[in-house]
């Protein structure tokens, strides 16, 4: 068993396992260089071997428990025919919103189109260099993905206030979300992936209806994931009340925020934890980040616990400052 099955499944809190958010990213100079070469994000997404190439990369310098599929949680209105770019500087611009034709997609369409990402997790699954460790897949949250699709950009940038006036069309978009979210979860866990992460990045944009479109939506894909005989986590970045979520949506682990007092986590939750620690702590010094790391293994020393940030780790993050976390997570007592 993996060392992150162990703590998910077995309930150990003596592994000192560890994975980072973004893990396969711009921090990385190997990344970086394939990157240059390949401007389009969702075309590079889509590269079966530049994707696996990509995914691999974290793992050959740090040795991870886990690597994680090198895609995007945008590949879903990708998928459904919404055109998604990322340009420098703004992140995803996304194309105009046609629901009828959302409506009538061909599930065999979808599937042809991600049909790469699946390739790429059947080609790691049988990689020796993951034997003993996770293949993490991964999709975002309904509420996330609504967000996004209505947007059409971050909501960070620019949130429109259209995303709450009309129940009816978003109730018939988060139906039509939800169905191929299943899919492209299971096209994964096929593919060989086994662990699904669900990530709820504006879970935090919220503060009323939190039941309808977080909690109800996002217990479905956990559901699903769980009827697929396979592990899943639930990131609800934000989200004020990790506790009543965790009670209501029960994955079988929890991934928290840097803005949530890990005390407070230890005491309330009573499910496996993950995350937690701000990334821009890796943006310090190494006796800083010691100190900050300790913290975190000593408060969960007693608590199913693996080791990961409380959001992805930062393009501007040294190499030397990543082997100093992995280290000290590792030989940790």
């Amino acid at each position: 068993m993996t060392p992150i099955q162990e703590c998910i499944q077995n309930k150990n809190n003596n592994i000192n396992a560890i994975w980072i958010m973004r893990q396969a990213g711009r921090y990385l100079p190997e990344f970086r260089e394939i990157r240059a070469k390949n401007p389009d994000f969702i075309k590079l997404c889509l590269t079966e071997s530049l994707s696996t190439e990509i995914t691999l990369q974290p793992i050959r310098r740090f040795n991870f428990d886990a690597a994680i599929i090198f895609s995007d949680i945008l590949m879903l209105p990708f998928g459904l025919g919404q055109e998604v770019k990322f340009e420098k500087g703004l992140g995803p611009k996304l194309g105009e919103l046609d629901l009828d034709r959302f409506t009538n997609i061909n599930k065999d369409e979808f599937n042809k189109k991600l049909n790469p990402i699946y390739k790429s997790i059947s080609n790691l699954s049988v990689n020796p260099i993951l034997k003993d460790k996770d293949l993490i897949g991964f999709v975002g949250a309904p509420w996330t993905i609504l967000v996004y699709m209505i947007n059409k950009m971050s909501p960070k940038k620019n949130l429109s206030k259209k995303i709450f006036e009309d129940k009816l069309f978003i109730k018939k978009l988060l139906v039509i979300i939800e169905k191929f979210l299943k899919i492209h979860i299971e096209n994964q866990i096929k593919a060989g992936a086994s662990i699904i992460q669900i990530f709820d990045s504006w879970a935090g944009l919220l503060e009323e209806n939190i039941p309808e479109y977080i909690y109800e939506p996002t217990l479905n894909l956990v559901n699903h994931v769980k009827k697929l005989d396979t592990p899943v986590i639930c990131f609800p970045r934000g989200i004020n009340d990790y506790k009543t979520f965790c009670d209501v949506v029960n994955p079988d682990m929890v991934n928290i925020d840097y803005n949530i007092n890990p005390r407070k986590a230890v005491k309330e939750i009573k499910i496996p934890i993950q995350g937690g620690l701000d990334p821009k702590v890796l943006l310090t010094d190494k006796e800083i980040l010691k100190k900050e790391v300790k913290n975190y293994l000593d408060i969960f020393k007693d608590h199913p616990y693996v080791f990961n940030l409380g959001h992805g780790i930062l393009p501007e993050t040294k190499i030397e400052m990543v082997n100093e976390l992995v280290n000290f997570v590792r030989n940790y007592k």
